[in-house]
């Protein structure tokens, strides 16, 4: 029996208000009591404007992540489609609460809702795009009649002067100066916390649009490179990423190990290339027109991306025209496995789409350089 699957409907969940470049900090914290000297520069090239934080300016949380998760999922639920009717639940996230219970596992418990298979799925910004995938193979396998998919981060916790601290002040005394690495300060002044949800049926919705999911691929290059954006490790000299057991407690603090960093040097080199590559390979795999593309959304962690990017496809002659690109990096920050999410919602709540146009969604992670692409029609 052939069967398809559909996107009906995008709820999101941004805590508290925008937050300006200006406010970053008094939110963040201060690492020595110092302003960042690298703060403007970063900002400066990844052109994001606010973001969303949930914690407040004394440090207190003001949600988890399953909490941010769980308002998302309680979003979608309108007069015809109730907590009840929830058939699976597939999360991803970069950022969980804690290393066990699973994240989806505190979500599905947060909402109360009947017994469900629930599954969740770790990485970076591609893991949202993973639940997506297991959520659709479970319809079109006839094992759910329905999904939601999460994709949530609360990764102002990990941006917190709190974690730079200790190694500071050990640079303080070894070299009288306090200056964090640039890779332990670039995705401070990047990331954002929030969450979405999205609705998946075996069926269109009966009045308005749905978005048909035409196919999801996958694929990681970790076979060819090493380890370019990591938490709670330590890569060495030689490339190779240490896990947090392998330090002493001492060394979590002195070496800010539980912060995230990122390779920018290898992050430069490969993000694109790798990435558009593989996207124009599955275009010609699936005998994709891309003249046939409506919307291009690609998920990219700063503006400083684009231009790279449209470039790159230049020379594979997949490029387009900049008004079928969709990205809202700018307003929310980039919030990884969420973003993809959280720019779909805006451009079906855009007023916008059409029945019968094309949707291309790309999504790099660069943990270590995986990539995620599909593409969705508006019916």
């Amino acid at each position: 029996m052939d069967r398809t699957v559909y996107i009906n409907r995008i709820a999101k969940f941004l805590p508290g208000k925008p937050i300006s470049n200006d406010e970053m900090e008094e939110y963040l914290g201060f690492v020595d009591g110092r302003r960042s000297r690298s703060k403007s520069i970063i900002l400066r090239n990844n052109k994001i404007t606010n973001r969303y934080y949930s914690r407040d300016k004394q440090g207190n949380s003001t949600h988890s992540n399953a909490e941010l998760t769980a308002e998302a999922v309680k979003g979608l639920c309108t007069g015809d489609f109730k907590l009840e009717d929830i058939e699976l639940l597939t999360s991803g996230t970069t950022s969980p609460d804690q290393l066990l219970p699973a994240h989806g596992i505190m979500v599905h418990g947060l909402l109360k809702a009947k017994p469900i298979e629930t599954i969740t799925f770790s990485g970076s910004c591609c893991a949202g795009m993973n639940a997506l995938k297991y959520a659709y193979m479970s319809i079109l396998t006839g094992n759910s009649k329905n999904a939601v998919t999460t994709g949530s981060e609360k990764l102002s916790t990990w941006m917190s002067a709190q974690n730079f601290e200790e190694e500071a002040q050990k640079l303080k005394e070894l070299e009288e100066n306090p200056i964090i690495a640039f890779d332990k300060e670039f995705l401070r002044w990047m990331l954002s916390d929030g969450a979405a949800a999205a609705l998946l049926s075996d069926k269109p919705n009966p009045n308005g649009i749905s978005l048909k999911l035409e196919w999801i691929e996958i694929c990681s290059f970790a076979n060819q490179l090493e380890t370019c954006m990591y938490m709670a490790g330590e890569k060495d000299e030689k490339g190779n990423l240490h896990g947090w057991s392998e330090y002493k407690p001492k060394e979590w603090l002195e070496k800010s190990i539980f912060a995230l960093k990122q390779d920018t040097r290898l992050l430069d080199a490969n993000i694109i290339q790798l990435g558009t590559k593989k996207y124009v390979e599955l275009l010609k795999k699936h005998g994709i027109d891309l003249q046939s593309i409506d919307w291009f959304l690609p998920h990219i962690s700063s503006e400083y991306f684009r231009s790279k990017l449209n470039d790159e496809m230049k020379k594979y002659g997949a490029d387009l025209p900049a008004e079928k690109w969709f990205i809202n990096l700018a307003t929310i920050g980039n919030i990884g496995s969420a973003s993809i999410f959280l720019a779909l919602e805006e451009l079906m709540a855009s007023g916008k789409l059409v029945k019968g146009q094309k949707i291309a969604l790309l999504v790099p992670e660069s943990a270590r350089f995986s990539y995620a692409s599909a593409l969705l029609t508006v019916v």
